[in-house]
């Protein structure tokens, strides 16, 4: 019988095997939560704008290339306020679902204006890699959907919904579902950005004809068709549930530092 050493037998979480296996799936779901915290509380990460919409919006041509430029313009334009706000913490940072696209506009808009910006990636099969325009202490890689998801609901005060196909319509339902139910511990700005393709492809009125949601669940959200429109909307909301209101803009340094310790609002998505 061969004598076993302390090194043939790794510890469990060097244990790659392990951590591999179906037994471990509960510290790969906890891992998707506290690697991104570490980063977001290091990088001073209060607050998002979260952006929504397809991976195959191209810059170069197609129906819905002109939302590629609209959203790479509107990041830049919320990035440079964004940038007035004295905060101990950075406040309304850009985030994406980190690939190409809408995802890529808004994340080279933010970059553009020289702010950081947030890319929550996921491994699929095709279409999915992370652009080149992600801060690189914020860009993740996530496996689980819901994972992805919860960050993008934890931060977000403000939501930006570009066209975009199945996996962008998913993110919207399950985000307006959580401020219809009132699971949202906070306000949240919702604009649908693109009016004639949102009211073609979801018929909302048609819900509130057939009683499957209420006349008051229209006002989560609102329209826009351009950037200086969807940048008035989203500066005024937040700056009506989240500045100051004696001193809108910009916030006074000598808020709460506590605050920035954490860069975690106390309360997440749901309550």
């Amino acid at each position: 019988m061969r004598d076993i050493q302390h090194s043939d037998v790794p510890v469990a979480y060097k244990n790659q095997q392990f951590l591999d296996s179906a037994d471990a799936r509960g510290l790969r779901i906890l891992s998707e939560y506290l690697e991104p915290l570490s980063h977001f509380r290091r990088e001073k990460i209060r607050d998002t704008i979260v952006f929504f919409g397809s991976a195959r919006v191209h810059e170069a041509g197609g129906p819905l290339a002109r939302y590629y430029e609209e959203a790479r313009t509107l990041a830049r334009l919320l990035t440079e306020w964004s940038e007035e706000i004295r905060h101990l913490s950075h406040r309304f940072v850009v985030c994406s679902g980190g690939g190409p696209g809408i995802m890529e506009a808004v994340n080279r808009g933010a970059h553009d204006a020289n702010g950081k910006t947030i890319g929550l990636n996921i491994g699929l099969p095709f279409e999915q890699h992370p652009n080149p325009y992600i801060t690189p202490e914020l860009c993740f890689e996530f496996h689980y959907f819901f994972m992805r998801k919860f960050w993008f609901a934890y931060l977000a005060k403000a939501l930006v919904v570009f066209p975009g196909g199945f996996g962008t319509l998913d993110e919207l339902m399950e985000l307006l579902t959580l401020a219809q139910t009132k699971k949202l511990d906070k306000k949240m700005v919702i604009v649908l950005y693109g009016a004639d393709y949102w009211k073609e492809v979801i018929n909302f009125d048609a819900l509130v004809r057939y009683g499957t949601i209420a006349q008051e669940d229209l006002n989560l959200f609102q329209y826009a068709d351009e950037p200086e429109t969807a940048l008035a909307i989203l500066k005024e909301g937040l700056t009506r549930y989240y500045l100051k209101p004696d001193h809108p803009l910009p916030v006074e340094e000598s808020e709460t530092p506590a605050i920035a310790k954490t860069a975690i609002p106390e309360a997440g998505p749901t309550k």
